[in-house]
């Protein structure tokens, strides 16, 4: 009888972490290679992951709140009335993330505690239609003029440091990137209805990649890589070989998506969800 018990004991010990496991996690997705490890709830406008898997989470009303990998605050931005919707947040470097605020022209540059920097007002400094901004390997600025169609490197006060030609010189399509990443040596100039244009260090082009419809992008080494609206793709620049991998249909609904070469981000207004993920 008490080998009954003990038996019993033990098949009620297994379900409950099974059920604790399923709450935790949420359901068991059909592909292992995917593993939830890390969920958010709250406000949730857009948001960004870098190298060191600090979170970053923007507001509807442009609030900008990190968590550092342990999930724990690490500072917070507040004084996003002063320039408006914030388009684009780059976090390649943790320790100097750039905001880019396109209907203002303005480029605000935070310490890791996202306390401000300092503020570039690009008109003043003759950069009257700024489309992308990001930044560059050794710290400065890389803006997109779509007034001028070139490619400009500017420093925290504003002084241009290198431009490219006008590209309508260079490109028979007109070109407007939606984001600019300085990775490997290289700057990307990725416009998701043309391509990704590959300039060096000093704004001199090299290639063009035909990759399009990308939800969201990010530079890895030798790899492009890519969300679309069910799958991730990962671009080989080397060998020009891709990779694609779907996401599960269980991860459902969310309304975006970004990838690093490790990291599948899922979030709606409301939750987000960080998966590991393998090839």
């Amino acid at each position: 009888m008490r080998a009954y018990y003990t038996i019993v004991f033990v098949f009620l010990l297994f379900t409950v972490k099974n059920v604790l496991a399923q709450t935790i996690t949420g359901p068991a997705s059909k592909d292992s290679s995917f593993h939830l490890i890390k969920s958010y709830a709250g406000d949730i406008a857009d948001a960004a992951i870098d190298n060191l898997d600090n979170l970053y989470i923007i507001s509807s009303t442009g609030q900008i709140k990190k968590f550092n990998s342990v999930g724990d605050s690490a500072g917070i931005y507040n004084q996003m009335r002063i320039s408006g919707k914030l388009y684009s947040l780059d976090v390649s470097n943790p320790l100097k993330p750039l905001l880019f605020y396109k209907d203002f022209s303005t480029v605000v540059l935070l310490d890791r505690f996202l306390a401000n920097r300092t503020t570039i007002d690009l008109r003043k400094h003759n950069i009257l239609q700024a489309g992308a901004a990001g930044l560059s390997y050794d710290n400065n600025v890389w803006v997109f003029d779509e007034y001028d169609n070139k490619l400009k490197k500017i420093d925290e006060q504003g002084n241009k440091l290198l431009e490219t030609p006008d590209f309508r010189t260079i490109f028979t399509e007109a070109i407007r990137p939606q984001k600019i990443i300085n990775d490997n040596g290289f700057v990307y100039l990725a416009d998701t209805a043309n391509g990704v244009y590959v300039f060096d260090n000093y704004g001199s082009f090299k290639k063009k990649i035909s990759l399009k419809s990308w939800k969201s992008i990010a530079v890895k080494e030798n790899y492009l890589i890519q969300t679309h609206k069910d799958q991730i793709t990962v671009y080989n620049t080397t060998t020009y070989v891709d990779v694609k991998k779907q996401i599960p249909s269980s991860f459902q609904p969310y309304l975006h998506s970004f990838s690093t070469t490790s990291k599948l981000v899922t979030f709606s207004n409301d939750f987000l969800r960080i998966y590991q993920y393998r090839f």
